[in-house]
């Protein structure tokens, strides 16, 4: 297999015209006809990530986060984007579009939490692969099988996710969810007119919390990181399915520590 077909894989999966308009989604860098025998999943493309594909002899990595995504302005040695060139390794980047993509990030991180028969949540008008205009939707909202305290459901969100988290307690027992991987904090109002008892995301400004706990909503900040983590693993699983020939491997160590 080549790397194309890695590419038009991902863009039946979550196409790449969904990507909103100040995204940076598809191959990045690389060859298109390069053959494929392993892939490396993660988040980001760090200089750890480009370390272990070299040491497992990768030929393709696939991140959620572009690892280009501001205009380049010099590609010097010792650089991610250089570091990839010079060993040959291409790079495919699913950022906004599997966040919107059904089974993507946000569907990935509601059911990780528990939440089943997902609605969307705030819609986002794009595009489909033959540029038909359709709705997808940031975020998911569903119930969790039985109500918790929203000290208790801070508490599952932590052990579900791993990593930290803060939050400030709503005025009632959490029992609909909302959720957003992510920096998610523009879907609060949303969350709000969806009946939410909870929006579980990532990035909350202080002022955000103040007007979370001022609307009653119980507001959760798991870390960007572990909210969209989740995704890595069911992402392998879909490449091995569709590629039986190639070793894919997930890599799910953060560059940094958020304490």
């Amino acid at each position: 297999m080549l790397v194309q077909d890695v590419f038009s894989f991902l863009d039946e999966l979550a196409p790449f015209s969904y990507a909103m308009d100040f995204d940076n989604s598809g191959l990045l860098a690389g060859d298109p006809s390069q053959p494929v025998q392993k892939i490396l999943v993660a988040l980001d493309c760090t200089d750890s990530v480009v370390k272990k594909a070299r040491e497992i002899g990768a030929d393709l990595i696939v991140t959620h986060h572009p690892v280009i995504f501001d205009p380049l302005k010099t590609v010097t040695t010792g650089s991610i984007v250089h570091q990839l060139v010079s060993s040959g390794i291409s790079i495919i980047c699913a950022h906004t579009n599997l966040d919107l993509a059904r089974g993507g990030v946000n569907d990935q991180l509601a059911r990780c939490l528990g939440l089943k028969c997902l609605e969307g949540l705030t819609p986002i008008p794009c595009a489909d692969r033959e540029g038909k205009a359709v709705t997808e939707y940031l975020g998911r909202v569903s119930f969790l099988d039985e109500p918790m305290s929203p000290e208790d459901f801070a508490g599952f969100v932590k052990g579900r996710l791993g990593g930290n988290v803060r939050f400030v307690c709503g005025n009632r027992l959490v029992h609909r969810v909302a959720v957003c991987g992510g920096s998610g904090t523009d879907c609060l109002e949303d969350a709000i007119r969806a009946g939410a008892d909870a929006l579980v995301t990532s990035e909350v400004k202080h002022h955000i919390f103040l007007l979370a706990a001022k609307q009653g909503i119980t507001l959760i900040d798991a870390g960007h990181f572990h909210t969209e983590d989740v995704v890595v693993e069911p992402l392998c699983q879909q490449l091995r399915e569709a590629f039986p020939s190639a070793e894919v491997l997930a890599y799910h160590l953060a560059e940094i520590q958020v304490r």
